[in-house]
This record gives structure tokens, sequence and C-alpha cells, in this order.
């Protein structure tokens, strides 16, 4: 069973996919999460940008794990694609991804101090995922000065793909990405078998 502070972190993350992390109150969280009134900061002493730096990498993660439990490669990209596909549908387009949401919220900047902390953590999300998918391809034959191109490849089609189809409300970006990377990945981790050239 999650603890309150567990289950306050996972209700940040999935109001701020859906809303944004400016719109995303303290009050928000507590309610969605059933966190007794109060307790968040006991349990969050930084405050708001605390829980939001938590949640930022409470899905940063849970994306990691994601990714690294698949097979390979190909299985780990059609899983994502799969789930965010299935994500967008069951909340009208609006659950995004949480880590783009407050990456692209600037905040108010005479209060530097409650924004930057919250873009380190997500660009430390961003760059474990960038990560896991070049350990992913190496593990699938990809050279490693190649992978770590195709893995930001992959990562920022992925996330651009989501933030299209939402504006669009359909899922034909999620679905054209998904076939565009599966090409170019299948044809990176199976290269064609050089001619031998004749004796």
């Amino acid at each position: 069973m999650t603890s309150p502070r567990e289950r306050m972190v996972v209700s940040a993350a999935l109001l701020i996919r859906e809303r944004g992390a400016h719109p995303t109150a303290i009050a928000d969280v507590l309610q969605h999460s059933g966190a007794p009134r109060g307790s968040a900061y006991h349990y969050f002493p930084g405050g708001r940008t605390q829980l939001l730096c938590e949640a930022v990498d409470y899905a940063g993660e849970y994306m990691a794990a994601r990714l690294n439990a698949a097979g390979s490669t190909l299985e780990a990209l059609d899983a994502l694609f799969d789930d965010y596909g299935k994500q967008l549908q069951r909340s009208d387009f609006r659950a995004g991804c949480p880590v783009v949401a407050v990456t692209v919220e600037a905040g108010d900047p005479a209060k530097p101090d409650q924004m930057t902390p919250v873009i380190e953590h997500a660009a430390a999300a961003f760059a474990r995922w960038r990560e896991v998918i070049e350990r992913r391809l190496v593990a699938d034959g990809v050279p490693a000065q190649r992978a770590g191109a195709v893995a930001m490849l992959v990562l920022s089609s992925f996330e651009g793909a989501v933030v299209i189809a939402r504006a669009a409300r359909d899922l034909e970006p999620l679905d054209t990405v998904h076939a565009q990377l599966r090409s170019l990945i299948s044809a990176e981790t199976h290269p064609p078998a050089r001619k031998r050239s004749p004796r």
C-alpha cells in the first residue's frame, strides 16, 4: 500500500500531464491523492517546487523502467507508442508527458528559484531516457558511436508526436512517427548483409 507522500507525488505527475505545472496547485494534489489536509508541508518542506521536482523524477523513473522492461528496442518503441495512444484517447487528448509540460512553462522570470530546479529535473529525466534508449540500441547491435544520435531522434520525435497529436486531437501524428521510427530502428538493428565481391 502506498503512503500519502507517494500518492501525492503520483497525483502531481498525473495532474501536471493534463493541466501543466502552473495550474496544478497543492490543494488539487491533496484532493486528487486523498492525502490529509496539512500534510503537504510535512512531506514537502520545500513546498510546491519540491513536489513538482519529485513528480518529474517519478515520471522520469516510470518511463525509464518501462523502456528497460522491454525485450528489445522495437518492443520498447511499440509499447511506448501504444501506451500513449491509449492514454490520449482515455483522456480526450488532455494527457501528455508531464516532463514536457513543466519544460515548456518558463515560469515567472522574477522568481527563477521556483521553476529553475524543476527544469533541471526535467533535463535529467530526458537525459536518462536518452541513455536507456541508447543502451537498448547498442544491445540490439547499433554501433555505440551511432546509438546516441538515434536515441535522441527517437526521443524527440516521440515527444513531438505526442504534442502534435494533442493539438490535432488525432492519433495520426503518433501513428506516422511510430511507423517511421520503426522502419529506422529495424534498418539500424538489422542492416542488410553486404554483398560479397566476386573473386
